[in-house]
């Protein structure tokens, strides 16, 4: 008896916590990357080279998802509504991180409150383009001097409004004091037809859509829109060396993650992809499809892409640029 009333009055055993499961290594399994864009367009192609090397780096694919269409807006707002466990990013062009909220009335995510910025990927020149047979000038400043004597002025063209290549086109003619008319197409491969047949008279376009009609000199390249000349065109001035400083208007593009997307993935895929774009062999594949690799920390792309935005705003202000 004795023995039962020690035992009923002995405390209560606490049972023992269950032990915390561990959490897999990121990545255990497949990665989507979306693209706002439709496939074989710069940013598709190199997105796929970028998914190539992190799913041979990395051991899980990385898988490409077209989601095209409102000049990028629609990955956008797919991505901000993403699940945020590291397994859904997205290619971003810069225009639609920037220009497409100050263009379209309005857009359905917030770039600073709707994702978790990962690295720069790469900067995509843009030249500035003219049709030989149409228009006789060989440098900027001839041209300039060509376009003054034109009753009406000049066209260009670009893929649409409110693009970098319809801006830097208002800007350029602004800044040179002539008169241009903007010509939007459906697509970059729209313009250079039109340029060949006299339709515009210049285009500051990617040089990607150029390669092949400046090799047959039908189109001729007079200058490269970015810091530094571009190695597939040496003898190209940069638009500095050309009379036109703070000129550096060309693309780029990055990655970016839901919001809530863990601090320490974004981390890690950022130093992935710092080593992987210091290989030499890689950066020679990227210039040769037309692009120059530039990853970056998540901090660094934030400051990146808040130094575009007073620039960009300028230029939708000069050009009164509004997109449906």
């Amino acid at each position: 008896m004795l023995k039962r009333r020690h035992l009923l009055a002995a405390p209560t055993l606490v049972p023992l916590a269950a032990p915390a499961v561990a959490q897999p290594a990121w990545p255990s399994k497949p990665v989507r990357i979306l693209v706002g864009f439709a496939p074989g367009g710069s940013i598709d192609v190199l997105t796929r080279m970028a998914a190539e090397v992190l799913s041979q780096r990395l051991g899980q694919p990385f898988v490409v998802e077209t989601r095209s269409g409102a000049s990028g807006n629609i990955a956008a707002e797919a991505l901000a509504r993403a699940t945020p466990d590291g397994y859904t990013i997205s290619t971003f062009p810069m225009n639609t991180a920037v220009i497409n909220p100050m263009v379209f009335p309005s857009v359905p995510f917030d770039t600073w409150k709707d994702f978790r910025f990962i690295s720069s990927m790469w900067d995509l020149p843009n030249i500035f383009a003219v049709p030989s047979r149409h228009v006789p000038a060989r440098s900027v400043a001839e041209f300039v001097t060509w376009a003054r004597q034109l009753r009406g002025g000049v066209s260009f063209g670009s893929p649409g409004t409110g693009t970098t290549v319809h801006l830097s086109g208002a800007y350029f003619c602004n800044r040179a004091g002539i008169e241009g008319t903007h010509v939007p197409f459906r697509s970059g491969a729209q313009v250079v037809p039109a340029m060949l047949g006299g339709d515009v008279q210049m285009a500051i376009d990617n040089l990607g859509s150029y390669t092949g009609v400046i090799q047959d000199n039908s189109i001729r390249a007079l200058a490269v829109a970015m810091d530094q000349r571009w190695p597939s065109l040496p003898d190209v001035p940069t638009m500095a060396e050309a009379g036109f400083d703070n000129f550096s208007m060309s693309p780029w593009h990055f990655w970016a993650g839901p919001a809530a997307m863990p601090q320490e993935i974004a981390e890690r895929l950022s130093a992935e992809i710092r080593n992987l774009w210091a290989d030499p062999a890689l950066q020679r594949r990227a210039i040769g499809m037309g692009a120059r690799l530039n990853a970056s920390t998540p901090a660094e792309l934030e400051a990146r892409l808040r130094a575009e935005v007073p620039r960009w705003a300028e230029m939708v202000r000069i050009s009164g640029a509004q997109a449906g």
